[in-house]
Protein backbone atom coordinates (compact mmCIF):
# COMPACT_ATOMS: atom_id res chain seq x y z
CA UNK A 1 0.00 0.00 0.00
CA UNK A 2 1.49 3.35 -1.27
CA UNK A 3 2.39 6.14 2.07
CA UNK A 4 2.00 9.66 0.39
CA UNK A 5 3.52 12.40 2.51
CA UNK A 6 2.37 15.95 2.18
CA UNK A 7 4.20 18.82 3.85
CA UNK A 8 3.10 22.35 4.28
CA UNK A 9 -0.27 22.95 2.86
CA UNK A 10 -0.61 26.58 1.06
CA UNK A 11 -3.61 27.74 -0.41
CA UNK A 12 -2.72 27.09 -3.42
CA UNK A 13 -3.03 23.19 -3.17
CA UNK A 14 -5.42 22.91 -0.51
CA UNK A 15 -8.14 21.45 -2.87
CA UNK A 16 -5.11 19.14 -4.30
CA UNK A 17 -4.48 17.62 -0.79
CA UNK A 18 -8.44 17.32 -0.15
CA UNK A 19 -8.26 15.06 -3.23
CA UNK A 20 -5.59 13.39 -2.45
CA UNK A 21 -6.68 12.36 1.36
CA UNK A 22 -9.47 10.41 -0.81
CA UNK A 23 -7.09 7.95 -2.95
CA UNK A 24 -6.36 4.62 -1.23
CA UNK A 25 -3.65 4.50 0.93
CA UNK A 26 -1.67 6.06 3.57
CA UNK A 27 -1.51 9.77 4.18
CA UNK A 28 0.67 12.06 6.20
CA UNK A 29 0.50 15.81 6.39
CA UNK A 30 3.01 17.67 7.87
CA UNK A 31 1.64 21.59 8.02
CA UNK A 32 1.95 24.60 10.81
CA UNK A 33 -1.22 26.04 9.92
CA UNK A 34 -4.48 24.62 12.70
CA UNK A 35 -6.94 24.76 10.44
CA UNK A 36 -5.49 22.01 7.92
CA UNK A 37 -4.73 19.91 10.70
CA UNK A 38 -8.44 20.06 12.38
CA UNK A 39 -10.08 20.01 8.49
CA UNK A 40 -8.70 17.13 6.78
CA UNK A 41 -9.49 14.16 8.30
CA UNK A 42 -10.26 10.93 6.89
CA UNK A 43 -9.74 7.06 7.47
CA UNK A 44 -5.64 6.32 6.26
CA UNK A 45 -4.87 9.68 7.01
CA UNK A 46 -2.50 11.26 9.61
CA UNK A 47 -2.33 15.03 10.60
CA UNK A 48 0.33 16.72 12.42
CA UNK A 49 0.98 20.60 13.29
CA UNK A 50 4.78 20.84 12.74
CA UNK A 51 7.00 22.31 10.00
CA UNK A 52 7.00 20.49 6.69
CA UNK A 53 11.00 20.27 7.35
CA UNK A 54 10.98 18.82 10.47
CA UNK A 55 12.57 15.75 9.67
CA UNK A 56 11.79 14.35 13.15
CA UNK A 57 8.27 14.29 12.65
CA UNK A 58 8.52 12.16 8.96
CA UNK A 59 7.27 8.47 8.90
CA UNK A 60 9.44 5.66 8.45
CA UNK A 61 8.78 5.21 5.13
CA UNK A 62 7.10 7.29 1.94
CA UNK A 63 6.62 6.25 -1.93
CA UNK A 64 5.60 10.26 -2.80
CA UNK A 65 6.27 13.58 -1.69
CA UNK A 66 4.19 16.27 -2.20
CA UNK A 67 6.23 19.71 -1.01
CA UNK A 68 3.08 22.23 -1.34
CA UNK A 69 3.29 25.15 0.87
CA UNK A 70 3.02 28.93 -0.55
CA UNK A 71 6.62 29.58 0.99
CA UNK A 72 9.15 29.07 -2.03
CA UNK A 73 11.86 28.89 0.25
CA UNK A 74 10.13 26.51 2.90
CA UNK A 75 9.30 24.74 0.05
CA UNK A 76 13.10 24.00 -0.70
CA UNK A 77 14.47 23.16 2.62
CA UNK A 78 11.65 20.69 3.05
CA UNK A 79 12.18 19.21 -0.43
CA UNK A 80 15.59 18.98 0.89
CA UNK A 81 14.96 17.16 3.75
CA UNK A 82 12.72 14.72 1.85
CA UNK A 83 14.89 13.59 -0.80
CA UNK A 84 17.70 13.18 2.14
CA UNK A 85 15.35 10.67 4.18
CA UNK A 86 13.60 9.13 1.46
CA UNK A 87 16.02 9.14 -1.40
CA UNK A 88 14.01 6.59 -3.33
CA UNK A 89 10.76 8.22 -3.33
CA UNK A 90 8.97 10.38 -6.17
CA UNK A 91 9.27 14.08 -4.52
CA UNK A 92 7.28 16.60 -5.96
CA UNK A 93 7.19 20.46 -5.32
CA UNK A 94 4.68 23.00 -5.58
CA UNK A 95 7.05 26.53 -6.96
CA UNK A 96 5.03 29.37 -5.98
CA UNK A 97 4.84 32.79 -7.87
CA UNK A 98 7.57 35.40 -7.02
CA UNK A 99 10.66 32.68 -6.11
CA UNK A 100 14.10 34.17 -6.76
CA UNK A 101 15.96 32.53 -8.93
CA UNK A 102 18.53 30.64 -6.48
CA UNK A 103 15.37 28.89 -4.90
CA UNK A 104 14.03 28.38 -8.27
CA UNK A 105 17.07 26.48 -9.35
CA UNK A 106 17.52 24.66 -5.43
CA UNK A 107 14.04 23.29 -5.86
CA UNK A 108 14.56 22.11 -9.70
CA UNK A 109 18.10 20.66 -8.33
CA UNK A 110 15.78 18.50 -5.97
CA UNK A 111 12.58 17.41 -7.21
CA UNK A 112 11.79 14.55 -9.88
CA UNK A 113 8.63 17.24 -10.91
CA UNK A 114 7.62 20.72 -10.37
CA UNK A 115 4.41 22.35 -10.76
CA UNK A 116 4.75 25.70 -11.60
CA UNK A 117 2.57 28.08 -10.18
CA UNK A 118 3.49 31.14 -12.44
CA UNK A 119 4.06 28.71 -15.59
CA UNK A 120 0.37 27.40 -15.53
CA UNK A 121 -1.05 31.01 -15.29
CA UNK A 122 0.54 31.82 -17.96
CA UNK A 123 -0.11 28.52 -20.06
CA UNK A 124 -3.68 29.14 -18.87
CA UNK A 125 -3.60 32.62 -19.65
CA UNK A 126 -2.50 32.13 -23.14
CA UNK A 127 -4.56 29.31 -23.49
CA UNK A 128 -7.97 31.40 -22.87
CA UNK A 129 -6.35 34.27 -25.22
CA UNK A 130 -4.07 33.50 -28.06
CA UNK A 131 -3.76 30.16 -28.32
CA UNK A 132 -6.01 27.81 -31.42
CA UNK A 133 -9.30 27.96 -30.88
CA UNK A 134 -9.37 30.61 -28.23
CA UNK A 135 -10.93 33.19 -30.20
CA UNK A 136 -13.47 30.73 -31.30
CA UNK A 137 -14.67 30.10 -27.83
CA UNK A 138 -14.38 34.26 -27.33
CA UNK A 139 -16.63 34.81 -30.31
CA UNK A 140 -19.42 31.95 -29.12
CA UNK A 141 -19.23 33.88 -25.54
CA UNK A 142 -19.69 37.46 -27.18
CA UNK A 143 -23.05 35.72 -29.29
CA UNK A 144 -24.48 34.26 -26.56
CA UNK A 145 -24.27 37.12 -24.10
CA UNK A 146 -25.99 39.20 -27.29
CA UNK A 147 -29.01 37.26 -26.47
CA UNK A 148 -31.78 38.39 -24.44
CA UNK A 149 -33.59 35.60 -23.17
CA UNK A 150 -34.47 32.71 -23.70
CA UNK A 151 -32.31 29.83 -26.41
CA UNK A 152 -33.94 26.54 -28.26
CA UNK A 153 -30.95 24.65 -28.93
CA UNK A 154 -32.06 22.89 -31.88
CA UNK A 155 -31.77 19.13 -32.91
CA UNK A 156 -31.95 17.41 -36.53
CA UNK A 157 -35.17 15.38 -36.67
CA UNK A 158 -35.07 12.21 -35.02
CA UNK A 159 -31.69 12.88 -33.20
CA UNK A 160 -29.16 10.70 -32.46
CA UNK A 161 -26.71 10.33 -29.43
CA UNK A 162 -23.83 12.95 -31.15
CA UNK A 163 -27.06 15.52 -31.75
CA UNK A 164 -28.76 14.99 -28.09
CA UNK A 165 -24.83 15.32 -25.91
CA UNK A 166 -24.01 18.22 -28.26
CA UNK A 167 -27.50 19.98 -27.99
CA UNK A 168 -27.10 19.35 -23.85
CA UNK A 169 -23.77 20.58 -24.01
CA UNK A 170 -24.27 23.91 -25.96
CA UNK A 171 -27.40 24.38 -23.13
CA UNK A 172 -24.57 24.18 -20.81
CA UNK A 173 -22.64 26.27 -21.74
CA UNK A 174 -25.29 28.97 -22.51
CA UNK A 175 -26.17 28.88 -18.54
CA UNK A 176 -22.57 29.48 -17.81
CA UNK A 177 -22.59 32.67 -19.04
CA UNK A 178 -26.62 33.52 -18.09
CA UNK A 179 -28.10 32.03 -20.84
CA UNK A 180 -31.25 29.77 -20.19
CA UNK A 181 -31.44 27.06 -22.94
CA UNK A 182 -33.52 23.83 -23.62
CA UNK A 183 -32.26 21.07 -26.04
CA UNK A 184 -35.25 20.95 -28.69
CA UNK A 185 -35.59 18.42 -31.27
CA UNK A 186 -38.62 17.61 -34.00
CA UNK A 187 -39.47 13.80 -34.73
CA UNK A 188 -39.31 11.02 -32.44
CA UNK A 189 -36.25 9.52 -30.50
CA UNK A 190 -36.83 5.72 -31.92
CA UNK A 191 -33.39 4.05 -32.09
CA UNK A 192 -33.13 1.92 -28.97
CA UNK A 193 -30.32 3.07 -27.79
CA UNK A 194 -30.75 6.38 -28.24
CA UNK A 195 -34.39 6.09 -26.12
CA UNK A 196 -31.67 4.29 -23.48
CA UNK A 197 -29.59 7.45 -23.75
CA UNK A 198 -32.42 9.28 -22.35
CA UNK A 199 -34.12 7.24 -20.21
CA UNK A 200 -31.05 6.35 -18.19
CA UNK A 201 -29.31 9.48 -17.91
CA UNK A 202 -32.56 10.95 -17.16
CA UNK A 203 -31.40 13.65 -19.77
CA UNK A 204 -33.79 16.69 -20.26
CA UNK A 205 -35.21 17.55 -23.98
CA UNK A 206 -37.95 19.63 -25.15
CA UNK A 207 -40.11 17.41 -27.90
CA UNK A 208 -41.31 20.36 -30.83
CA UNK A 209 -43.84 19.71 -33.62
CA UNK A 210 -44.58 21.59 -36.49
CA UNK A 211 -47.03 24.06 -35.20
CA UNK A 212 -45.05 24.91 -32.00
CA UNK A 213 -44.76 28.75 -31.20
CA UNK A 214 -40.71 29.56 -31.04
CA UNK A 215 -41.53 33.13 -29.74
CA UNK A 216 -41.02 32.19 -26.21
CA UNK A 217 -37.31 32.05 -28.15
CA UNK A 218 -34.84 34.71 -28.41
CA UNK A 219 -32.40 32.59 -30.00
CA UNK A 220 -31.89 29.75 -31.82
CA UNK A 221 -28.72 27.38 -31.92
CA UNK A 222 -28.51 24.46 -34.46
CA UNK A 223 -26.21 21.70 -33.25
CA UNK A 224 -25.62 18.59 -35.61
CA UNK A 225 -26.56 20.15 -38.67
CA UNK A 226 -26.36 23.62 -40.28
CA UNK A 227 -29.89 25.04 -42.15
CA UNK A 228 -32.64 25.49 -40.84
CA UNK A 229 -35.61 23.83 -42.66
CA UNK A 230 -33.31 21.01 -43.65
CA UNK A 231 -33.88 17.84 -41.51
CA UNK A 232 -35.87 19.68 -38.89
CA UNK A 233 -38.61 21.58 -38.09
CA UNK A 234 -38.06 24.58 -38.38
CA UNK A 235 -39.36 27.58 -41.29
CA UNK A 236 -37.18 27.53 -43.79
CA UNK A 237 -36.55 31.31 -42.74
CA UNK A 238 -35.72 30.84 -39.34
CA UNK A 239 -32.80 33.57 -37.99
CA UNK A 240 -30.08 31.72 -36.65
CA UNK A 241 -27.35 32.87 -33.65
CA UNK A 242 -25.10 29.86 -33.37
CA UNK A 243 -24.27 27.05 -36.13
CA UNK A 244 -22.05 24.07 -34.29
CA UNK A 245 -21.82 20.68 -37.38
CA UNK A 246 -19.40 18.19 -38.48
CA UNK A 247 -21.09 17.44 -41.62
CA UNK A 248 -19.90 19.18 -44.95
CA UNK A 249 -22.71 22.08 -45.64
CA UNK A 250 -24.31 21.60 -49.67
CA UNK A 251 -24.86 25.22 -49.44
CA UNK A 252 -23.99 28.70 -47.37
CA UNK A 253 -24.60 28.67 -44.10
CA UNK A 254 -25.77 31.95 -42.19
CA UNK A 255 -25.79 32.49 -38.12
CA UNK A 256 -24.25 34.77 -36.19
CA UNK A 257 -21.26 32.59 -34.86
CA UNK A 258 -20.61 29.34 -36.91
CA UNK A 259 -18.60 26.14 -36.55
CA UNK A 260 -18.23 23.46 -39.13
CA UNK A 261 -15.52 21.71 -39.03
CA UNK A 262 -15.84 18.78 -41.66
CA UNK A 263 -12.14 17.01 -40.22
CA UNK A 264 -13.48 16.22 -37.34
CA UNK A 265 -15.49 12.85 -36.11
CA UNK A 266 -18.58 14.31 -34.02
CA UNK A 267 -19.94 17.47 -32.98
CA UNK A 268 -19.93 15.86 -29.45
CA UNK A 269 -15.84 16.51 -30.01
CA UNK A 270 -16.59 20.41 -30.92
CA UNK A 271 -19.11 20.93 -27.54
CA UNK A 272 -16.56 18.90 -25.14
CA UNK A 273 -13.31 21.45 -26.42
CA UNK A 274 -15.54 24.57 -25.78
CA UNK A 275 -16.32 23.24 -22.17
CA UNK A 276 -12.38 22.42 -21.68
CA UNK A 277 -11.54 25.37 -23.03
CA UNK A 278 -13.71 27.79 -20.83
CA UNK A 279 -13.24 25.69 -18.02
CA UNK A 280 -16.37 24.03 -17.79
CA UNK A 281 -16.68 20.51 -15.52
CA UNK A 282 -19.31 18.50 -17.00
CA UNK A 283 -21.84 16.36 -14.93
CA UNK A 284 -21.56 12.67 -15.02
CA UNK A 285 -24.73 12.61 -17.47
CA UNK A 286 -23.44 15.42 -19.86
CA UNK A 287 -19.72 13.60 -20.15
CA UNK A 288 -21.10 9.59 -20.65
CA UNK A 289 -23.69 11.87 -23.56
CA UNK A 290 -21.13 13.04 -25.12
CA UNK A 291 -18.46 10.06 -25.01
CA UNK A 292 -21.38 8.23 -26.57
CA UNK A 293 -21.61 10.63 -29.14
CA UNK A 294 -18.07 10.81 -30.30
CA UNK A 295 -18.38 6.88 -30.04
CA UNK A 296 -20.91 6.18 -32.00
CA UNK A 297 -20.44 8.95 -34.80
CA UNK A 298 -16.97 7.50 -35.18
CA UNK A 299 -17.82 3.73 -34.73
CA UNK A 300 -15.78 3.45 -31.68
CA UNK A 301 -13.07 5.68 -33.26
CA UNK A 302 -12.66 4.01 -36.87
CA UNK A 303 -14.91 5.85 -39.21
CA UNK A 304 -13.32 9.69 -39.80
CA UNK A 305 -11.76 9.69 -36.58
CA UNK A 306 -9.11 13.05 -35.83
CA UNK A 307 -6.66 13.64 -33.16
CA UNK A 308 -9.53 15.59 -31.67
CA UNK A 309 -11.58 13.21 -31.03
CA UNK A 310 -9.46 10.83 -29.33
CA UNK A 311 -8.25 14.11 -27.15
CA UNK A 312 -12.11 14.91 -25.85
CA UNK A 313 -12.85 11.10 -25.37
CA UNK A 314 -9.60 10.93 -23.28
CA UNK A 315 -10.96 14.03 -21.46
CA UNK A 316 -14.39 12.97 -21.00
CA UNK A 317 -13.42 9.95 -19.41
CA UNK A 318 -12.51 11.47 -16.30
CA UNK A 319 -16.16 12.66 -15.96
CA UNK A 320 -18.39 9.70 -17.64
CA UNK A 321 -20.14 6.83 -15.86
CA UNK A 322 -18.85 3.99 -17.47
CA UNK A 323 -20.91 1.37 -15.96
CA UNK A 324 -23.70 3.51 -17.72
CA UNK A 325 -22.23 3.76 -20.80
CA UNK A 326 -21.98 0.22 -20.89
CA UNK A 327 -26.04 0.17 -20.22
CA UNK A 328 -26.87 2.41 -22.81
CA UNK A 329 -25.17 0.31 -25.63
CA UNK A 330 -26.37 -3.23 -24.86
CA UNK A 331 -30.10 -1.99 -25.05
CA UNK A 332 -32.93 -4.24 -26.16
CA UNK A 333 -33.91 -4.90 -30.05
CA UNK A 334 -37.93 -3.81 -30.52
CA UNK A 335 -39.90 -5.96 -32.59
CA UNK A 336 -40.35 -3.21 -35.13
CA UNK A 337 -36.17 -3.21 -35.86
CA UNK A 338 -36.37 -7.24 -36.13
CA UNK A 339 -38.90 -6.72 -38.77
CA UNK A 340 -37.34 -4.39 -40.62
CA UNK A 341 -34.11 -6.22 -40.32
CA UNK A 342 -36.19 -9.56 -41.55
CA UNK A 343 -37.43 -7.69 -44.76
CA UNK A 344 -34.42 -6.33 -45.60
CA UNK A 345 -32.53 -9.50 -45.97
CA UNK A 346 -35.35 -11.02 -47.41
CA UNK A 347 -35.70 -7.93 -50.22
CA UNK A 348 -31.66 -7.14 -50.57
CA UNK A 349 -30.76 -6.71 -54.25
CA UNK A 350 -26.75 -7.52 -54.55
CA UNK A 351 -24.68 -6.67 -57.19
CA UNK A 352 -21.42 -6.95 -56.92
CA UNK A 353 -20.18 -5.53 -53.39
CA UNK A 354 -23.62 -3.49 -53.70
CA UNK A 355 -26.51 -3.57 -51.87
CA UNK A 356 -29.71 -2.15 -51.65
CA UNK A 357 -33.14 -3.51 -50.52
CA UNK A 358 -36.55 -1.90 -50.09
CA UNK A 359 -38.07 -2.62 -46.83
CA UNK A 360 -41.78 -1.27 -47.71
CA UNK A 361 -43.89 0.53 -45.02
CA UNK A 362 -41.99 1.23 -41.92
CA UNK A 363 -43.23 2.50 -38.21
CA UNK A 364 -39.68 3.45 -37.02
CA UNK A 365 -37.15 5.33 -38.97
CA UNK A 366 -34.05 4.27 -37.25
CA UNK A 367 -34.77 0.76 -37.92
CA UNK A 368 -33.05 1.32 -41.48
CA UNK A 369 -30.18 2.87 -40.20
CA UNK A 370 -29.47 -0.43 -37.88
CA UNK A 371 -30.39 -2.27 -40.77
CA UNK A 372 -27.79 -1.01 -43.18
CA UNK A 373 -25.29 -2.01 -39.95
CA UNK A 374 -26.06 -5.57 -40.06
CA UNK A 375 -26.18 -5.94 -43.52
CA UNK A 376 -22.77 -4.30 -43.87
CA UNK A 377 -21.54 -7.32 -42.01
CA UNK A 378 -22.48 -9.91 -44.93
CA UNK A 379 -19.59 -11.13 -46.93
CA UNK A 380 -18.21 -9.40 -50.01
CA UNK A 381 -20.87 -6.80 -49.32
CA UNK A 382 -19.13 -3.54 -49.00
CA UNK A 383 -22.41 -0.71 -49.67
CA UNK A 384 -25.45 -1.27 -48.75
CA UNK A 385 -28.82 1.22 -49.01
CA UNK A 386 -31.91 0.79 -46.88
CA UNK A 387 -34.87 2.16 -48.05
CA UNK A 388 -38.66 2.42 -46.76
CA UNK A 389 -41.16 4.42 -46.36
CA UNK A 390 -43.89 6.82 -43.40
CA UNK A 391 -45.44 9.66 -43.80
CA UNK A 392 -45.68 10.43 -47.40
CA UNK A 393 -41.72 10.46 -47.72
CA UNK A 394 -38.72 7.73 -48.61
CA UNK A 395 -36.27 7.29 -46.15
CA UNK A 396 -32.72 5.81 -47.04
CA UNK A 397 -30.02 5.16 -44.43
CA UNK A 398 -26.64 3.98 -46.24
CA UNK A 399 -23.20 2.45 -45.22
CA UNK A 400 -19.63 1.69 -46.77
CA UNK A 401 -16.84 0.37 -45.69
CA UNK A 402 -13.43 -0.53 -47.33
CA UNK A 403 -14.36 1.34 -50.95
CA UNK A 404 -13.44 4.24 -52.78
CA UNK A 405 -16.86 5.59 -53.20
CA UNK A 406 -18.11 8.55 -51.21
CA UNK A 407 -21.28 7.68 -50.17
CA UNK A 408 -22.52 11.28 -49.35
CA UNK A 409 -22.03 12.16 -52.33
CA UNK A 410 -23.48 9.07 -54.23
CA UNK A 411 -26.25 9.68 -52.66
CA UNK A 412 -26.68 13.40 -53.26
CA UNK A 413 -25.90 12.97 -57.03
CA UNK A 414 -28.54 9.91 -56.82
CA UNK A 415 -31.08 11.40 -54.74
CA UNK A 416 -30.59 15.21 -54.16
CA UNK A 417 -32.82 16.24 -57.58
CA UNK A 418 -35.92 14.85 -55.95
CA UNK A 419 -34.94 15.09 -52.68
CA UNK A 420 -32.71 15.98 -49.84
CA UNK A 421 -29.45 13.82 -49.64
CA UNK A 422 -26.11 13.70 -47.40
CA UNK A 423 -23.46 12.62 -44.71
CA UNK A 424 -19.78 11.44 -45.23
CA UNK A 425 -18.36 9.19 -47.20
CA UNK A 426 -19.07 5.73 -45.21
CA UNK A 427 -22.21 6.63 -43.55
CA UNK A 428 -25.30 8.86 -45.27
CA UNK A 429 -28.98 9.35 -45.84
CA UNK A 430 -31.59 10.73 -47.78
CA UNK A 431 -35.28 11.64 -48.06
CA UNK A 432 -37.34 11.43 -50.64
CA UNK A 433 -41.51 12.67 -50.88
CA UNK A 434 -43.54 10.50 -52.21
CA UNK A 435 -45.76 13.38 -53.72
CA UNK A 436 -49.17 12.07 -55.11
CA UNK A 437 -48.13 8.42 -54.68
CA UNK A 438 -48.34 9.05 -50.83
CA UNK A 439 -52.51 8.97 -51.12
CA UNK A 440 -51.87 5.16 -52.31
CA UNK A 441 -54.64 3.24 -50.40
CA UNK A 442 -53.41 -0.13 -48.08
CA UNK A 443 -54.86 -2.17 -51.31
CA UNK A 444 -51.65 -0.61 -53.45
CA UNK A 445 -48.93 -0.94 -50.50
CA UNK A 446 -47.43 -3.23 -52.67
CA UNK A 447 -47.17 -1.61 -56.19
CA UNK A 448 -45.89 2.01 -54.20
CA UNK A 449 -43.20 -0.18 -53.36
CA UNK A 450 -42.11 -1.75 -56.24
CA UNK A 451 -42.43 1.87 -57.92
CA UNK A 452 -40.03 2.60 -54.80
CA UNK A 453 -37.80 0.52 -55.23
CA UNK A 454 -37.47 0.85 -59.37
CA UNK A 455 -36.87 5.13 -58.16
CA UNK A 456 -34.67 4.75 -55.58
CA UNK A 457 -32.54 1.19 -56.13
CA UNK A 458 -32.06 2.69 -60.27
CA UNK A 459 -30.78 5.62 -59.21
CA UNK A 460 -28.07 4.91 -56.74
CA UNK A 461 -27.19 1.83 -58.57
CA UNK A 462 -26.54 3.98 -62.07
CA UNK A 463 -24.88 6.88 -59.80
CA UNK A 464 -22.75 4.04 -58.49
CA UNK A 465 -22.20 2.65 -62.06
CA UNK A 466 -20.82 6.45 -62.82
CA UNK A 467 -18.59 6.37 -59.69
CA UNK A 468 -16.03 4.39 -62.39
CA UNK A 469 -12.09 4.28 -61.99
CA UNK A 470 -9.78 4.11 -65.09
CA UNK A 471 -7.34 1.50 -64.74
CA UNK A 472 -4.24 0.55 -66.72
CA UNK A 473 -4.51 -2.98 -67.97
CA UNK A 474 -1.04 -3.38 -69.34
CA UNK A 475 2.73 -2.06 -68.62
CA UNK A 476 3.98 -2.59 -72.44
CA UNK A 477 1.22 -1.34 -73.71
CA UNK A 478 -1.49 2.00 -73.98
CA UNK A 479 -4.64 -0.05 -73.71
CA UNK A 480 -6.94 1.29 -70.90
CA UNK A 481 -10.77 -0.02 -69.54
CA UNK A 482 -13.20 0.75 -67.12
CA UNK A 483 -13.72 -0.92 -63.79
CA UNK A 484 -17.39 -0.47 -62.27
CA UNK A 485 -17.52 -0.78 -58.63
CA UNK A 486 -19.96 -3.64 -58.74
CA UNK A 487 -20.87 -6.03 -61.22
CA UNK A 488 -24.72 -6.85 -62.57
CA UNK A 489 -26.28 -9.51 -60.97
CA UNK A 490 -28.76 -10.72 -63.32
CA UNK A 491 -30.69 -13.45 -61.18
Amino acid sequence: MQRRLVLGCGSAARGTIERLAEWPGELVILSQRGDVVDAIGADGVTTKRRAPADAEAFPDRAELVFVASDDAAANAEAAAEAREQFPDAQVVVYLSAGATAQVRERILGTADRVIDGEQILLDRVREVTTAPGAERIHRLFATLRRIDGRLAVVMHDNPDPDAIASALALARIAASVGVPADACYFGDISHQENRALVNLLDLALVELDDGTDLAEYDGVALVDHSRPGVNDGLPGDTEIDIVVDHHPPRAPVEAHFVDLRRDIGATSTLLAEYLRRAGIEPEESLATSLLFGIRVDTNDFAREVSPADFEAAAWLLTYADLSMLDRVESPSMTSAVLETLGRSIRNRDVRGDALASDVGAISDRDALAQAADRLLNMEGIRIVIVYGFRDGTVYVSGRARGTDVDLGETLRDALGAIGSAGGHADMAGAQVPLGILADADDESIEELSEIVTEVIASRVFETLEDATTLLDVGADDTEWAFEFPFEVNEE
